[in-house]
């Protein structure tokens, strides 16, 4: 399988016939020049997810339900299609680094494919989300340190495998975009706005492609206007947007609750910046008290999800968005991955409930 692939920075193409992640030259990330059709997709049988109305202030927003995926969480869109590829390539170990559900689907996909997967994820990662893992036969590295130190290390691994991280890898975003075409051919337009957490970025870029490619086709009239959601304790793209810049600022990474965002320094963070501003959306940044106002909220309502989603319904408030408007917001993984490891405050503190990542 050959592949032409353009750097994201430098511009710089190259021709692959192996596994790549990123530009040999200035070591950006690279996307597809032509988006590749991949057959025989790799699959446990992903169904379409759901949509629920949910009341948030004055606003009636439309939750997708994206924990509604085999293994819980939107990364299975990605981790189906680089599993795919990873076997068209006749790769057979991978290396991701991960904070939880990107490794947990991934290693699930790369069961499925045949593909042995190594995990690097934070000595400190949810208890839940790495015996998911384990069961789907990953091998896990725990590495004690900030989350690029758990990066850094899978990279020094990368050497003797394929180094898959969804940060980085074009396939991922190929993946990602497959919620823009199930959610048009669910509501049957573009909507006017879509609100999400963003860390990575890699669910609002592949949205982005998504809605772009739908648009050129005639499909629909607009591209939604994107607005990402980061946790104050890690937002080095809510600083860059704020401050106008072009990459993402330089930041100092507090403690959150929002663990899957908790990214200081993401590859794609000028891609993410642009599309955002291309779309006339916005990033900001909500703390870990309106985080978990916002869990307990949509939780009293029958919606559990895990903490890095309620970043981004308690960033609907703060947005300036219409009430006629169609507004969506992707729950981007079930809270039931994280029953047991992390708590809002004032629930009851039992083995059934929510208990903090800190022991708190």
């Amino acid at each position: 399988m050959s592949q032409l692939l353009v750097c994201s920075q430098c511009g710089a193409q190259v021709d692959a016939v192996t596994w790549i992640w990123r530009c040999t030259g200035c070591g950006a990330p690279l996307d597809f020049v032509q988006d590749p059709v991949l057959a025989d997709l790799v699959s446990l049988g992903e169904p379409q997810t759901p949509l629920v109305q949910i009341e948030l202030e004055q606003l009636t927003v439309t939750a997708k339900l994206e924990g509604a995926l085999p293994t819980g969480s939107f990364k299975d869109r990605g981790s189906q299609v680089v599993a795919t590829a990873l076997r068209a390539f006749g790769i057979d170990r991978a290396v991701i680094d991960s904070s939880g559900n990107a490794g947990a689907s991934l290693a699930a996909y790369c069961a499925r494919a045949g593909v042995h997967c190594d995990v690097y994820a934070p000595a400190s990662a949810s208890p839940v989300k790495l015996a998911q893992m384990r069961a789907f036969g990953a091998q896990i590295h725990p590495v004690p340190g900030t989350r690029q130190e758990v990066a850094d290390a899978a990279l020094a691994a990368a050497s003797s495998a394929a180094y898959a991280a969804h940060s980085w890898t074009p396939w991922f975003i190929l993946g990602t975009a497959s919620f823009a075409y199930e959610l048009h051919a669910q509501l049957g337009r573009a909507p006017d706005a879509i609100v999400l957490p963003v860390g990575a970025g890699t669910l609002l870029l592949g949205i982005a492609c998504g809605f772009s490619a739908l648009a050129r086709q005639g499909v629909v009239d607009h591209v939604p206007r994107l607005y990402g959601v980061q946790s104050t304790a890690c937002a080095p793209l809510a600083s860059a947007f704020e401050l106008g810049l072009v990459n993402p600022a330089e930041i100092s990474v507090g403690d959150t609750d929002a663990e899957g965002i908790k990214i200081a320094r993401p590859p794609r963070g000028a891609q993410i910046l642009a599309a955002v501003r291309a779309s006339g959306g916005a990033i900001i940044a909500v703390d870990d008290a309106e985080l978990w106002a916002a869990f307990e909220r949509l939780a009293s309502g029958g919606v559990l999800v895990e903490p890095t989603s309620a970043v981004a319904f308690a960033g609907v408030g703060r947005l300036l968005l219409g009430s006629s408007e169609t507004v969506v917001v992707p729950v981007t993984g079930t809270g039931l991955k994280t029953v047991g490891t992390s708590k809002a405050p004032g629930t009851a503190d039992d083995a059934s409930t929510f208990v903090r990542n800190d022991g708190r």
